[in-house]
């Protein structure tokens, strides 16, 4: 096994089980904090899936950055704690689409029973999620020179696509009533971040550098937690989950409006 004069890690890598576990103290410090809003007021129950998701977000990366620790120190990784770092990321993924697709639907906030179509993209988009993590984790278990490597990594690529594609289908509905359009937004900056500007950057940047994709998509997951969870907040006046009498409509220009810096980014479907 090739050593470097530090560890184990290559040059781009050699930052990352610290970064992992920084980040791992921060989705920790925002999960407990959510918890601690949820037991001063009587809440939806999307808002635990919430908090699970957080948690769940926090182990995984926190196994992760414990995999790549001793890939750095004995070469190579320890078993148990990969296969900890494999099961927490699966469920994660599933859990993060599970949410979007359920606070996209409305579902708790404005309605409380999931419609025929709602569960026919339930049925749609969490298998392929799933199919995107199992891809992930054969990759990762995958020497970069096979044959397979590259039909993997094709396929992560596409069914993460479709993925991010199908969970926007409720969400675009949802975004005509006014108060949930900033929520719309939020998704289609974090699906552009961490989707197409994260690995462009992976694919632009110098390889001792390659670190920094990793710490773009983790904080660009944390911000979209963190906004999240502002938005939905439980409180008596948030006027988030207050629906107005007449609901009006939006159009895409008033998007803009609010957001111009998104005008003429690519915005399409084309390129999600």
């Amino acid at each position: 096994i090739a050593r470097n004069p530090k560890n184990f890690l290559s040059a781009g890598e050699m930052p990352l089980p610290l970064l992992y576990m920084v980040m791992s103290g921060f989705f920790f410090t925002a999960a407990v904090y959510w918890v601690y809003l949820l037991l001063k007021y009587s809440v939806f129950k999307i808002r635990w899936l919430m908090a699970s998701l957080a948690f769940t977000k926090t182990v995984s990366i926190l196994f992760h950055a414990i995999n790549y620790h001793f890939i750095a120190v004995r070469g190579y990784a320890i078993e148990g704690w990969a296969v900890m770092y494999y099961i927490t990321h699966l469920l994660k993924g599933a859990l993060l689409f599970i949410t979007l697709a359920l606070i996209g639907t409305g579902w708790a906030f404005v309605k409380y029973i999931l419609s025929d179509k709602d569960k026919k993209i339930f049925m749609i988009v969490i298998p392929l999620q799933v199919l995107a993590n199992t891809a992930y984790i054969i990759i990762e278990s995958t020497e970069e020179g096979t044959s397979d490597y590259a039909l993997w990594k094709e396929t992560l690529f596409l069914v993460d696509l479709i993925c991010c594609g199908a969970i926007l289908f409720p969400v675009v509905c949802l975004a005509k009533l006014k108060l949930f359009r900033h929520f719309y937004v939020m998704i289609v900056c974090y699906i552009y971040f961490t989707r197409i500007i994260a690995i462009l950057l992976k694919f632009t940047v110098p390889f001792e550098w390659q670190w920094l994709y990793s710490l773009l998509v983790e904080v660009s997951t944390l911000v979209f937690f963190i906004l999240t969870g502002y938005k939905f907040r439980p409180a008596c006046n948030n006027p988030y989950l207050q629906l107005p009498l007449d609901e009006e409509d939006i159009t895409m220009d008033e998007v803009f409006a609010a957001f111009p810096f998104l005008e003429g980014a690519g915005w399409g479907w084309g390129v999600i």
